[in-house]
C-alpha cells in the first residue's frame, strides 16, 4: 500500500500529513515566519505517530505555489533534500487547488473560486470543479488586480470563494454565493491532490520540483494541478 508524505509552507499555515496503510494523519499550525524551524519537527513527530522510518515513504508531496516567495522556497527545498536522499520521486500540487479541495472537504461545495492575496494590490488566482472527489483546474492560474478576476466562460451555477485574496471584499469582479476569506491551505488536502497525481503516474524526478510564482514571469500560468 503506499505511503505518501505532504507539506506545504505556501502561506500562513504550515501543515504536513502522511498516508499510511490507508490512515491519514496530520499537522497544521498558522506560524507566519517560523515554517523553516517547524517543518522538520512536524514531519518527525508525524512520522513517529505513524511508526515509521522516513525510508519508508514512497514519494514525498509539496505545495508548490503560487504562494509567499520564501514559504514555497522552503518547501522545494525540503521536499528535494529529502527526496534526493530517499531516492523517491516528488509530486507538486497547486497551492491555489489544495485551498479548493480544502473548501470541498470542509464546506462541501463543488466550484470554487480561489484567491489568495499576493500584495500589491494583487490576488493569485484560479477556479476550480470537482470531479469525482478531486478539485480541477478550469481554466489557468493567474496574478490579477482585484477587478480583473473572472469565472471561467460558460460558468453557471453557485461558486465558492475561499482565500485571504476575499479580504478585498467588493473590490472582486466576481461575487461568489458565500465566502471563506480564512481558508488557506492545508497538507491533508493536498495529500488527497496528490494521491490522484500518483494513481495517474504523473510524480516527477526531484530536480523537477519547481516552484510556481505567477508573478513577473518567474513562471508560466499553467493548467497543471
Amino acid at each position: 500500500m503506499t505511503t505518501l508524505l505532504a507539506l506545504d509552507t505556501a502561506t500562513e499555515a504550515c501543515s504536513v500529513a502522511l498516508l499510511h496503510d490507508g490512515r491519514v494523519l496530520s499537522h497544521y499550525e498558522v506560524i507566519p515566519r517560523l515554517h523553516a524551524q517547524r517543518l522538520l519537527p512536524m514531519i518527525q513527530t508525524l512520522l513517529g505517530e505513524a511508526g515509521i522510518a522516513l525510508s519508508a515513504v514512497d514519494a514525498l508531496a509539496f505545495g508548490r505555489g503560487p504562494g509567499a516567495f520564501t514559504g514555497v522556497r522552503i518547501a522545494v527545498g525540503v521536499v528535494q533534500g529529502l527526496a534526493f536522499a530517499l531516492d523517491r520521486p516528488v509530486l507538486p500540487v497547486s497551492t491555489l487547488a489544495t485551498i479548493a479541495q480544502r473548501a470541498h472537504r470542509e464546506h462541501g461545495v463543488d466550484q470554487v473560486a480561489v484567491a489568495i492575496d499576493a500584495r500589491m494590490d494583487e490576488v493569485y488566482w484560479g477556479c476550480y470543479r470537482v470531479q469525482q472527489g478531486e478539485m480541477q483546474l478550469a481554466g489557468i492560474e493567474a496574478v490579477l488586480p482585484p477587478e480583473q478576476v473572472d469565472l471561467p466562460r460558460g460558468s453557471g451555477g453557485q461558486w465558492f470563494g475561499a482565500g485571504t485574496g476575499w479580504g478585498y471584499g467588493s473590490r472582486m469582479a466576481v461575487q461568489p454565493g458565500a465566502v471563506d476569506s480564512a481558508l488557506l491551505p492545508h497538507a491533508e488536502d493536498l495529500l488527497t491532490l496528490a494521491g490522484f497525481a500518483w494513481q495517474r503516474g504523473e510524480a516527477v524526478d526531484a530536480d523537477q520540483a519547481q516552484p510556481i510564482y505567477l508573478r513577473d514571469n518567474v513562471a508560466t500560468p499553467k493548467v497543471a494541478r
